[in-house]
């Protein structure tokens, strides 16, 4: 993989700033305003660098370790002698770095310009003119944004004063972009669609002309759900979270079928936004209970890396400790419960149904691994690098995969199962799904396969994304309900 710089122009020739031979990821953040110096972020997922190299003879100044989630992870000041990072190097949770730069490039003086104990910087906007820092942290799962100022226009330097928080329409923040003097950011929440506000001078955010008006952004008569945060305690004493949908109409405490989803990654997380799928899902009159369990982010390093390897079981286990808590302190019916998930999540999925097959009644696994030897053998080499990682080598983690793989406990199935796989998805190849199913079908279960044709890991057509919300929901409801 090689990054560029070109000119739109077409006047000089592009120029050559980097080539990694098998790289997972390669990304060019950031050029200075004189074109000396460029910001790139390389490395597979876990494993992110900072890369600071001089355009002039390619020449490294700087490697940092940074955080995965945004991959625009910070910037120069106006004059290219202040470098500010978003990183977790040697520190649970990201923090906002900066440090100064020589004329070549080298940083000095390293230093923590914003952290938070128990929360992660996930997103860092500099203003153009170097003056503010706009930064977003994430606590557990809901963003706070604030804005730090540094130093008059044209100038660099640390912090000047506390930051000033900026109030918000709606929980979650997704983007943060700059639009000539003033700045844009894309705001996400459990009650409305995504949309775009201005922030202007100030700390009052304005909604955008062309984002829908709260009140007209999901349909009439199906009103949008506001999740409730839940804290609970896996049975090893490490904190878990999540956030659990009541389906509407029912009362505070009537026995509801609930669906347990589990989110990919493993590194995602559990926003509270309004998901389309959650949304056909409740307008069944089934509950939603979305964990976070280990290996997700936002909840600090520890916590990301906490399934490596052999602690994949304890991920395992954090499912069936997330079900209990769903029926012992909430409203789930212990004999109506489903789990489904999509790409990490459609692992856990698999995995969920033959490590306790007692739990559940029906599953739905979205793109999911079934047998790590098969996943490893077809899926792209650069996601083979990062999955060695997160999973365990191929070849000297053979055994650890294989007890870790759904189709060796396949044997152990008991409920009817549906898997959705895209056509043509390279991440995880469809031969994962079909070869549960195939299996499934052998010992005489339940179990249908649903292909979406001209699809890839991610289902990008509109009606395909339809077909697949209505498929699973039908399924869902046909098996808990019926």
């Amino acid at each position: 993989m090689s990054a560029y710089l070109i000119d739109p122009d077409g006047v000089t020739a592009p120029v050559l700033l980097a080539a990694e031979q098998d790289a997972a990821t390669l990304r060019v953040c950031d050029l200075s305003r004189d074109g000396g110096l460029a910001l790139l972020r390389r490395g597979p997922r876990g494993r992110r660098e900072a890369v600071v190299t001089r355009t002039a003879d390619r020449a490294t100044t700087c490697v940092v370790p940074v955080a995965d989630g945004d991959p625009w992870i910070g910037g120069f000041s106006p004059r290219a002698d202040t470098l500010w990072l978003r990183s977790d190097a040697y520190r649970e949770f990201a923090v906002l770095l900066t440090a100064g730069l020589d004329p070549d490039g080298q940083p000095h003086g390293w230093s923590v310009a914003a952290a938070r104990d128990d929360s992660d910087l996930e997103l860092l906007h500099r203003a153009h003119d170097g003056s503010t820092v706009v930064l977003a942290w994430n606590v557990r799962g809901v963003s706070e944004v604030e804005v730090l100022d540094t130093g008059a226009a044209g100038t660099s330097g640390p912090a000047t004063g506390p930051p000033r928080p900026v109030p918000l329409p709606h929980e979650v923040v997704t983007r943060v972009v700059g639009a000539g003097p003033r700045l844009l950011l894309a705001l996400s929440g459990s009650q409305r669609r995504p949309g775009v506000w201005w922030l202007p001078e100030g700390v009052t955010l304005r909604r955008t002309a062309w984002s829908s008006r709260d009140e007209d952004a999901v349909p009439p008569g199906r009103p949008a759900v506001r999740p409730v945060h839940v804290s609970l305690t896996a049975r090893d004493g490490l904190p878990l979270n999540g956030w659990y949908y009541r389906a509407p109409g029912r009362s505070p405490g009537e026995p509801a079928p609930c669906v347990v989803h589990l989110h990919g990654g493993p590194e995602e997380q559990e926003r509270p936004v309004l998901n389309p799928l959650y949304h056909e899902i409740l307008g069944r009159g089934l509950d939603v209970f979305a964990p976070d369990v280990r290996g997700s982010s936002g909840y600090g390093r520890s916590f990301v890396d906490a399934d490596l390897a052999d602690g994949r079981f304890a991920a395992i286990e954090d499912v069936a400790d997330c079900v209990a808590h769903a029926v012992l302190a909430g409203p789930a019916d212990p004999s109506r419960l489903a789990v489904m998930g999509r790409s990490y999540g459609g692992y856990l999925t698999f995995a969920s149904l033959v490590w306790h097959p007692e739990l559940f009644r029906t599953g739905v696994a979205v793109c999911g691994m079934s047998d790590f030897a098969t996943f490893f053998a077809g899926t792209e080499p650069w996601i083979a690098q990062s999955a060695a990682h997160k999973y365990g080598h191929p070849e000297r983690d053979r055994e650890l995969l294989r007890t870790l793989s759904p189709m060796s406990r396949v044997d152990a199935l008991r409920a009817p199962v549906l898997a959705v796989h895209g056509e043509h998805d390279t991440n995880v190849p469809p031969g994962e799904s079909e070869q549960f199913v195939r299996a499934a079908r052998e010992r005489g279960l339940s179990a249908e396969l649903l292909t979406l044709r001209d699809e890839g890991h991610d289902f990008l057509r509109a009606d395909n994304r339809r077909l697949f919300r209505r498929a699973a929901a039908d399924w869902l409801q046909r098996h808990l309900t019926g």
